[in-house]
């Protein structure tokens, strides 16, 4: 059996993007896209999305589920690491103080980083543990929805 290594890695891709928009995020795939959106006023929480294997059953399951909370941020928006590189850099310029991590999960308010999830606090937990961290950092720093 003949396998196209390049259709079955853009299939890959093509379901973790449609995994996390269909969940409620806004795919930014520009660096323009990231800064216009970042520097809104109020919350926006960042899914820094990968083909890995935590983020596809770790990562997004915990993104999806972690909205069934009576607070939330005001956006919820997601970048592909090593798919839309220059986006996903110009966001991780926002995450001051963390080294790049992918899957990995970044609130800020009025643009300012106030918490991360990285790979660690990821990878090897369960989801609902990130649940958990997604939503302690909801209730924290969000407003009711």
């Amino acid at each position: 059996m003949n396998i196209d290594f390049n259709l079955f890695m853009n299939d890959v891709v093509r379901q973790a993007r449609q995994e996390i928009v269909t969940a409620g995020y806004a795919e930014l795939t520009t660096p323009e896209e990231v800064e216009q959106t970042l520097t809104k006023e109020g919350t926006t929480l960042v899914m820094v999305n990968s083909v890995c294997g935590c983020a596809g059953g770790i990562a997004r399951p915990a993104a999806a589920h972690a909205l069934h909370y009576d607070k939330r941020p005001d956006q919820l928006v997601t970048v592909f690491a090593g798919q839309d590189k220059e986006a996903t850099e110009k966001a991780r310029g926002y995450f001051t103080g963390f080294p790049p991590s992918s899957p990995s999960f970044a609130l800020l308010k009025d643009g300012k980083l106030v918490t991360m999830i990285e790979r660690h606090e990821i990878e090897g937990h369960e989801p609902m543990a990130v649940v958990s961290k997604l939503q302690q950092a909801f209730e924290q720093h969000c407003d009711e929805v």
